[in-house]
């Protein structure tokens, strides 16, 4: 069957015979893997090299900086390895066809497609409607979908809505800016007689056409809502006509893949980007879709780099007031959580102070609806394919010794909100510099056509699946309410830590059990330090008992002070060691 060229030919009603799957399980009991499909593997036979240590990629920024070859049937073929270190979930990045694709026809005036094909990433969608060839075929992404559900694993899509790939050209095809004046460009003409797709894409009113965001205009409204994203063009997300015609297409589209592939949910792309209305109107439409197939906690997550503030407004009970004489209720299920990943990465390496991090949690109790509720509406993370916000791009492992990447991912698992893992940094994958393609290494060895980085000896990859077991085996480390703990190196004087090395825990409180999980920050120095509990829950002379990161027990110990009833378990924590107790 021909692929569709138009929402006219989307036939949206449950495909005949198909039972949707749906799955009970709520979005903080996810462990999700994030992966670029273009590297994570090609599907042919390979192995790894067994062994404790890290996987080490030696491609070049030029090898990186184009397509290397992953495919749908790659993922497919390996998720074993993705189950078994734990994740219970699959975010694919965008997966529909992209600039630079083989397709029928000539080119159309103005640039050609970069034959280097720098779209692997796939956020230059040219065809809603298809997926890249270079990926493979729907078929595939139906099959791994399949076979993800036949493991209880859910998928999702990364959607594009804010734009789509570099379809047009300017007049006199040079690159335009955003002006003060906020001056729409006229069009110069499409890049190619094929192409968008939907073929309904093809109305100059659907795209704002002001330009590219300037340096300094990426938090500015409304250029930050107008403004092209560099060369891909921004779609006219506005709540005027033309504006909700294009919503109702590319609603239409997403909606086709939920039919067709039984997904699970998608991940927003740059949703600050988008009009408030339009990302409402999308969630909405995602989600009562879902339901009317029979599909259960259709998951919605969005990038919004912003503070904690901007995330309240879009997730959970509340809304962001009024815009224009109208009440907006985004819809969101959850965003990633930006806050935390400014600020974790440092605090794990000692070089931002512990303080900054238990601040961090102490402003977000204006908004919850109870210690634990919150973790509903964060995604949290230590590093992305982005890693926005750096001059200079550096995984989280580059720098970082080995017990410290497992700590890291460990305060993930343990702490609130859905754990997202950027795929490789269970190998340890390093990758950093001026490039965002230095930290998109490929899965599989580029020079050597018989080997992958899929071992599931290298000791990350060991001591995270460990971690993530306690994790699915304890619901108060999904559930329970979050406390960070004082500390005390005399057993007298308690406080939380303000600088490093120091012994960072928290705990997770659920009904009447309390789980302990503590790291000392400290790369060089054995600390013994004394860990406040909660005494309610703790008679004296009962024991903490570990679940990871030790052996035994310790002793739950009464302050000496007769006056003060609290109550403390003494921890004697290696460099860089991370337990959880119960």
């Amino acid at each position: 069957m021909a692929e569709p060229k138009s929402v006219d030919e989307l036939d949206l009603s449950p495909l005949p015979g198909k039972e949707y799957w749906s799955c009970g399980r709520e979005w903080r009991e996810e462990f999700i893997y994030f992966l670029m499909v273009d590297r994570f593997h090609d599907g042919r036979p390979r192995k790894p090299v067994p062994g404790p240590e890290r996987s080490a990629s030696l491609a070049t920024q030029a090898e990186l900086g184009r397509f290397c070859g992953g495919t749908l049937k790659g993922v497919a073929r390996n998720l074993g390895y993705i189950q078994d270190l734990g994740c219970t979930a699959l975010w694919l990045s965008p997966v529909f066809e992209n600039d630079g694709a083989p397709a029928p026809g000539p080119a159309g005036p103005g640039r050609a497609p970069d034959p280097a094909g720098e779209s692997y990433h796939g956020y230059a969608i040219r065809n809603y409607l298809a997926v890249d060839p270079r990926f493979g075929t729907k078929a595939d992404l139906v099959e791994l979908v399949d076979q993800a559900h036949r493991r209880g694993m859910r998928v999702f899509l990364d959607a594009v809505a804010n734009h789509c790939g570099d379809l047009f050209y300017y007049e006199g095809d040079t690159p335009r800016y955003y002006s003060d004046d906020h001056a729409r460009y006229p069009m110069g003409g499409w890049r190619s007689p094929d192409y968008p797709v939907p073929a309904e894409l093809r109305n100059p009113d659907y795209f704002h056409r002001r330009g590219q965001i300037r340096e300094w205009g990426w938090d500015n409204i409304p250029e930050t809502q107008w403004g092209d994203f560099y060369s891909l063009k921004g779609f006219n997300n506005d709540d005027d006509p033309a504006g909700l015609e294009l919503q109702d297409i590319i609603i239409a589209a997403h909606r086709w893949w939920i039919r067709e592939a039984d997904i699970d949910g998608y991940r927003m792309d740059a949703v600050k980007h988008m009009g408030e209305t339009a990302i409402a109107r999308f969630c909405q439409a995602m989600r009562e879709y879902a339901y009317g197939l029979g599909k259960r906690n259709f998951f919605l997550f969005g990038e919004l780099v912003a503070s904690d503030d901007a995330v309240n407004r879009y997730t959970g009970p509340n809304t962001a007031g009024k815009v224009g004489d109208k009440t907006i209720y985004y819809g969101l299920s959850s965003v990633l959580d930006f806050p935390l990943y400014w600020v974790l990465p440092g605090v794990i390496k000692g070089f931002v102070s512990p303080s900054s991090l238990i601040n961090r949690y102490e402003a977000l109790r204006e908004r919850a609806l109870n210690r634990g509720e919150l973790g509903r509406y964060m995604v949290t993370f230590l590093d992305n394919h982005d890693q926005i916000g750096q001059a200079y791009k550096r995984r989280f492992a580059a720098g970082a010794q080995d017990a410290q990447v497992v700590a890291a991912v460990g305060y993930l698992l343990c702490a609130l909100g859905t754990p997202c893992l950027y795929y490789g940094t269970e190998q340890g994958f390093s990758g950093e510099g001026p490039s965002d393609h230095l930290i998109r290494e490929t899965m599989f060895d580029l020079r050597n056509p018989g080997r992958d980085f899929l071992n599931k000896d290298c000791r990350i990859y060991r001591e995270i699946a460990k971690i993530a077991k306690v994790n699915g085996e304890h619901p108060g480390l999904r559930f329970g309410r979050m406390y960070f703990r004082e500390v005390s190196g005399d057993g007298l004087h308690f406080g939380h830590p303000q600088d490093h090395p120091c012994t960072l825990a928290f705990s997770r409180v659920l009904a009447k059990e309390e789980l302990l999980v503590a790291y000392n920050t400290s790369t060089t120095e054995r600390r013994r330090d004394c860990v406040m509990i909660d005494g309610g829950l703790h008679p004296a002379g009962s024991r903490m008992t570990y679940l990871y990161g030790g052996r035994g027990d310790v002793a739950v110990e009464t302050h000496p002070d007769p006056a003060n009833g609290a109550r403390y378990v003494r921890l004697d924590l290696d460099p860089m060691q991370f337990v959880i107790l119960r």
